[in-house]
């Protein structure tokens, strides 16, 4: 898989844009009249301030407190960065607080700490108490990081967390079980090295112990080699309580028949001959970031036999603190828990070790573009697995519920579980899976309107996020001039510019278009005008000969003059059945408009087939899909020939035996509305329909503008579906952004 690479302008504008930072906050109460103002604050907040006065413990019922965590950092050891101080760690720590709510649904604030002195630093948080359910500690600098979360452990009553040391470890541990599960060792066997003694490597070290390593087993390192006991050189209290009795002196020493090597130091820091001299099946966590102490291609070459994880995304088993901390939290706010106990970390180890074990969801294996199965390649779970939400946390709150840790134990868990898979936004994931497979399919993109400065800009950005070539269509020089004008003159060498005079297949082009053409009033003129000329035509030429693998489209034309020119080379009209399918998202909810893009007033035959195109875009995207033929009349009321096609095009997919749900005619709010839906026990809906059929495209064009304008909503595309080649139109008012999604879905071939 390639690397991603982000640039300093794009990194800078996603700060910057649309308002500056990563978060904001927003009320869950109304706030519009007197009366809610009344009851909001003054007098009607007396009333919980009183109760809460009177018992502490309402304030996980009154308040945000019980879903509310805070990232707290002094900046002292900023990612890879060192000490950036505190202010230059808000960047940082607000990524973080937006982790947690896309993750887990935890409300998260960032809180930047203007001292180096453990002191200060704990007076501070411990004052804050009260407000949070939760303390995450973040990039605070060895040793302070093991004073500061020890005394604030023992000093407050609410979980508090090091992440860059217990997050590390959580998921090493995770993947160590597995490793071992497969290697057929046992962790009370095993001889394991450690190397890099700072807060991860440590904390790792320390659960790994806990959950029955043996000490005369562990070996740490240093980057003055093996702590061992009777060192006085560079040594502090923490490294000395893992100090053993060995002859070894030398990472390399200590490497010869050990097991297990855990890595949290640097790049290059074991050697093959290193890997060489492990014992059989050896376990290879090499987790220094961003490139590890050696890489999985260099581990194989010498040890086929070893089971080898990162830090890195673009290699299989991937150690990544996103599977831990989010789903920690979620467990113990909902027991409204004293603290992150060892048990609750070890029981989090073990669910995702379950879960890597079990079979794999279709989702997670379309964003992927490969099945994952329990094995060498695939011992931890991927950050896109749908399940963790609601199984790592259960297993969290059941150790705190066991071990006394919880204020609140959960009564009824199957309840829990259940409220904990409603809980999360699935189109986040919908997305974030398209992005994978567009990765994995590595495609040719055809952006055929060079000439645009956001149509170069979603080029860069495609090529630049490692989901493939960028193909423009365009004027070198032309080009060139825009993307200096935008900040992003050195791209001009990455993204590959073509056109009509660079081309050697132009003739090719002109005698397939002419064959499709000759009889609908074109001459050799005319045909020579469309190829050399409109860059429509031209990329569709492209594609249809396999000169790229897909096409993105119609940012500068209305998209009916842009499918008008597509048609002139693939088959994109009513006859053939191709349909545009919009995608709303919208608090959490996807629901596809269909269709917006090609026919104007279908007939029922017509409608049955956009609902065939919509079904077919809406698996793609890893729905089931739920069709409804919407109208203004409900099953047959009130009667009106306009709605008659709408209560026929059932009747058609019913003769056609399609596999999926579908149902009409009827009003959008029984088709959206399980309690209006109730009303209607014969449907054969078994949920709210995720695809809207509708009457006409004006019909179609009117809602999606509706919702995009008045309720917010995220509008993706119109998709083309049901055409040979793989295509993309997109609307005159894209973003760079939107032109890019457009190419994802290009790129998963979606419709």
């Amino acid at each position: 898989m390639s690397k991603t690479k982000v640039t300093d302008e794009e990194a800078l504008a996603f700060h910057l844009e649309p308002t500056p930072g990563k978060f904001e906050i927003s009320a869950t109460v109304p706030m519009t009249t007197q009366r809610d103002l009344s009851l909001a604050y003054s007098p009607g907040v007396a009333v919980p301030c009183l109760a809460i006065a009177e018992n502490p413990e309402l304030a996980y019922d009154y308040t945000n407190k019980g879903n509310l965590v805070a990232v707290i950092s002094n900046g002292t050891a900023v990612l890879g960065l060192g000490n950036l101080g505190a202010l230059g760690s808000k960047p940082v720590m607000e990524g973080k607080a937006v982790l947690f709510k896309r993750f887990a649904d935890v409300n998260s604030i960032d809180i930047e700490l203007d001292t180096e002195d453990p002191d200060e630093f704990c007076k501070a948080v411990k004052l804050m108490g009260p407000t949070f359910g939760g303390i995450n500690l973040e990039d605070i600098k060895a040793p302070e990081c093991f004073i500061i979360e020890q005394r604030l452990k023992e000093e407050m009553d609410i979980p508090v967390f090091h992440d860059d040391q217990h997050g590390t470890a959580v998921i090493c541990a995770a993947g160590l079980i597995n490793a071992l599960h497969l290697s057929g060792k046992k962790i009370e066997d095993v001889k394991i090295v450690l190397n890099g003694a700072g807060a991860a490597g440590i904390a790792c070290l320390e659960l790994l112990k806990s959950m029955g390593a043996r000490y005369d087993n562990c070996i740490m390192c240093d980057t003055k080699g093996v702590i061992y006991q009777g060192r006085t050189e560079g040594m502090n209290q923490w490294k000395s309580a893992h100090a053993v009795k060995t002859e070894a002196r030398t990472l390399e020493d200590a490497m010869k028949d050990c097991d297990v090597f855990l890595g949290v130091s640097a790049k290059g820091a074991v050697t093959p001959a290193m890997v060489a001299s492990m014992a059989d099946n050896p376990v290879i966590f090499a987790m220094a970031n961003p490139d590890p102490e050696i890489t999985p291609e260099e581990a194989h070459e010498v040890r086929m036999d070893a089971i080898v994880a990162t830090g890195r995304s673009d290699y299989p088993n991937q150690v990544n603190n996103v599977l831990g901390f989010p789903y920690l939290f979620r467990g113990a706010l909902d027991i409204n828990a004293r603290a992150i106990n060892d048990e609750m970390k070890i029981a989090c180890a073990h669910a995702l070790a379950q879960l890597a074990r079990e079979d794999v969801p279709d989702e997670v294996a379309l964003a992927y573009g490969k099945n994952l199965t329990f094995g060498r390649d695939y011992i931890i779970p991927t950050p896109f697995d749908p399940r963790l939400i609601h199984r790592i946390p259960p297993a969290v709150a059941r150790a705190g519920m066991n071990t006394g840790a919880a204020r609140r134990p959960i009564i009824d868990m199957d309840a829990y579980e259940l409220s904990l898979k409603s809980r999360m936004d699935p189109t986040a994931n919908i997305l974030r899976g398209l992005n994978a497979r567009a990765r994995a399919a590595q495609a040719r993109m055809i952006f055929a309107e060079g000439d645009d400065p956001k149509v170069l800009r979603a080029a860069v950005m495609y090529q630049r996020s490692g989901l493939g070539k960028a193909l423009v269509v365009g004027r070198k020089e032309d080009v060139k001039a825009k993307l200096e004008e935008a900040g992003l003159g050195d791209a001009v060498r990455e993204i590959e510019v073509v056109n009509a005079a660079n081309t050697p297949h132009l003739e090719m082009y002109k005698t397939f278009l002419y064959n499709r053409l000759q009889r609908k009033g074109f001459d050799g003129a005319d045909i020579h005008r469309l190829a050399a000329r409109d860059r429509h035509v031209f990329s569709a030429l492209m594609l249809a000969h396999g000169h790229g693998d897909a096409l993105v489209t119609g940012v500068t034309r209305k998209s009916a003059h842009v499918l008008e020119r597509i048609n002139h080379v693939f088959d994109a009209d009513t006859e053939n059945g191709a349909a545009g399918i919009t995608a709303l998202l919208h608090k959490g909810r996807i629901v596809f408009m269909a269709d917006t893009l090609v026919h104007e007033w279908p007939d029922e035959n017509d409608l049955a087939n956009i609902a065939e195109r919509a079904a077919v875009v809406a698996k793609d995207m890893g729905l089931e899909p739920r069709v409804a033929f919407v109208s203004f009349s409900t099953f047959g009321y009130p009667i009106s020939e306009r709605a008659e096609k709408m209560h026929l095009a059932p009747k058609v997919l019913d003769q056609r035996g399609v596999d999926f749900e579908y149902e009409g005619e009827m009003t959008v709010d029984v088709a959206l509305n399980e309690v209006t839906q109730a009303q209607y026990p014969f449907s054969r809906l078994t949920g709210p329909a995720n695809i809207l059929v509708v009457p006409a495209r004006h019909s179609a064009s009117i809602s999606v503008k509706l919702m995009q304008e008045m309720g917010g909503a995220t509008v993706i595309g119109p998709i083309l579906s049901g055409v040979d080649g793989s295509i993309q139109i997109c609307s005159t008012s894209s973003t760079a952004n939107d032109i890019l999604n457009m190419a994802v879905l290009a790129a998963c071939k979606v419709g």
